[in-house]
């Protein structure tokens, strides 16, 4: 996934455990009230959906290895506003631990720091929601700039996080800082895609408003919260 074997080594890599498991909290109290407000069947679906689409994101979408890591499209923002926080969050975990599971065990002792990377800038990105969208505004009625700052907060804590386990693994060496640098740089390129993907998918959700309370999406996709 992101952070790249070795470079995070040793007794350094106990602090993954600690950030991953403050991440796998937070998300077990939004798992909790989503369940409580939506019901098991509609949680199971969407977390169902997004795991598959973070399998799909990560292992057969174009990936490149950049600087410290590599540069995929998560399109995290997407996921949180047509599935909503807590399906993201299990679809995001989930589709790392079976891509790891089954397909690339090299990257199962950076679990938890891909965990953290992945998870905390999602609960940024839900924060940020709650700041720039209006209370009466349903989803598909987002405008750019607010998908374009929704990405930009997600894919900007992917690279901040990424950094942290690089400078903090490797220390602050001329060639690791110049690998942080390129890979942030690179990666800060899918926020000209994302924001796209998102007022997509909206549109297209707000063509398919047959689905609206049939639980397969965020209610407040459709109805303003």
């Amino acid at each position: 996934m992101h952070i790249e074997p070795g470079l995070v080594a040793g007794a350094k890599i106990a602090l993954s455990y600690a950030t991953a498991a403050g991440a796998a909290t937070y998300a077990v109290k939004r798992t909790w009230e989503t369940l409580r407000q939506s019901g098991l069947a509609s949680l199971a679906l969407r977390s169902a959906a997004t795991t598959a689409l973070v399998f799909t994101f990560f292992e057969i979408l174009p990936h490149y290895p950049v600087g410290v890591s590599e540069v995929h499209f998560i399109l995290g923002s997407t996921l949180f506003l047509i599935f909503g926080a807590a399906p993201a969050a299990i679809g995001l975990a989930l589709g790392v631990l079976i891509q790891g599971l089954f397909f690339a065990p090299f990257d199962l002792p950076q679990y938890g720091m891909n965990v953290t990377t992945l998870l905390v800038p999602l609960y940024v990105l839900q924060a940020l929601a709650k700041k720039i969208i209006a209370p009466d505004t349903p989803y598909v009625d987002l405008r750019y700039g607010q998908a374009l700052a929704l990405s930009t907060a997600y894919q900007g804590g992917v690279v901040a996080w990424v950094a942290f386990w690089a400078l903090y693994g490797q220390g602050f060496t001329a060639d690791n800082l110049a690998s942080v640098v390129t890979f942030g740089g690179a990666y800060m390129l899918v926020v000209i895609v994302e924001p796209l993907a998102d007022l997509g998918m909206l549109a297209l959700a707000k063509a398919l408003r047959g689905l609206r309370g049939s639980g397969l999406l965020e209610p407040r996709l459709y109805d303003a919260g």
